[in-house]
């Protein structure tokens, strides 16, 4: 081969080379530019929805007292000589379920994280770890379904009341829902936590059970507020599920077997019986702002909780 042969080969893979580095390149910057706008359009959705939502309750929070509604138990915004917008009821009717949906699934995504982490390993803990993030992909509706016709006539014959709608139902079916994310994010904080905790605990002649309970969980507790805090904000702001367990009714539950009302079902219900612009439709809006500032502030603390854990 002679040396001009030589010289245009070397530059045709040169050129070649050159091609493939920028387009390399432009692929590059143009993954860039997709995750950016993937991203800025999660702040930007979030900011448009909290407008919108602000936009048409504003006029019933300037007018409303507000000591007034948070303080009154009566819900009768459709009366219309004398409407009552009081949200107490619904207020209870929310933290009661939410409060049992924790004491629920609390037990649950702990135990659950606990033996993920620690205890199974290979095959059985991806199986695991897939049937937790099954558990989290069934809808809201097929579970408000369930406790329905599953949980209302087994609570009716169990425990010998009325109806099975009410705060017990709608607590089991709530923290069920909650159980896998809140697995999921507790299970990261315990793998998070440093091999050397536990050789460390091992060397002085710790027991297994020992280990976790005085050395991993008391490490990992950060990362377990954060998770249990997830599920708070998905108990507070779920709405199928509460509305088709709960029986809907505008009560301060004295029980477990009384029927309440949730805020988020309440806006489910009714938003679409009211007349746009309407002191009531505006009245469901105001809700759903204090719902949005609610649900904002329990997902930002637990965020700012884990995020805290990983990069601690």
């Amino acid at each position: 081969m002679s040396n001009t042969e030589l010289s245009s080969g070397r530059a045709v893979v040169a050129a070649d080379d050159f091609d493939r580095r920028n387009l390399d390149w432009y692929v590059d910057k143009a993954v860039q530019v997709l995750v950016f706008i993937c991203g800025i359009s999660a702040v930007i959705f979030i900011i448009g929805i909290f407008t919108f939502i602000t936009k048409e309750g504003y006029a019933f929070i300037l007018q409303m007292d507000w000591v007034e509604i948070f303080t009154t138990q009566y819900w009768f915004p459709s009366d219309e000589e004398d409407p009552e917008f009081g949200i107490l009821a619904l207020i209870a009717g929310t933290a009661s379920v939410t409060g049992l949906a924790m004491a629920v699934a609390i037990p649950f995504s702990l135990g659950g994280a606990i033996f993920v982490a620690e205890f199974a390993s290979g095959k059985t803990r991806e199986v695991l770890k897939v049937l937790v993030e099954l558990l989290a992909a069934i809808p809201s509706v097929v579970w408000g379904f369930i406790g329905l016709s599953i949980m209302n006539p087994l609570i009716i014959e169990t425990f010998d009341v009325p109806v099975g709608l009410n705060v017990l139902n709608a607590g089991i079916i709530l923290g069920l829902m909650a159980a896998p994310i809140m697995t999921s994010i507790a299970e990261d904080a315990l793998k998070a936590v440093p091999d050397r905790y536990r050789e460390a605990a091992e060397a002085m002649g710790a027991t297994r059970w020992q280990v976790i309970v005085r050395v991993v969980l008391p490490a990992a507790r950060n990362g377990l507020l954060g998770a249990v805090l997830l599920g708070v904000g998905r108990g507070f702001g779920e709405t199928m599920a509460v509305l088709m367990a709960t029986g809907h009714s505008v009560n301060i539950p004295g029980s477990l077997f009384d029927s309440v009302r949730a805020l988020t079902a309440t806006i489910a219900a009714e938003l679409g019986e009211t007349a746009v612009g309407s002191e009531h439709y505006q009245a469901l809006f105001a809700i759903g702002i204090f719902l949005f500032i609610i649900t904002f502030i329990i997902n930002l603390s637990a965020d700012l909780i884990v995020r805290g854990v990983r990069e601690g």
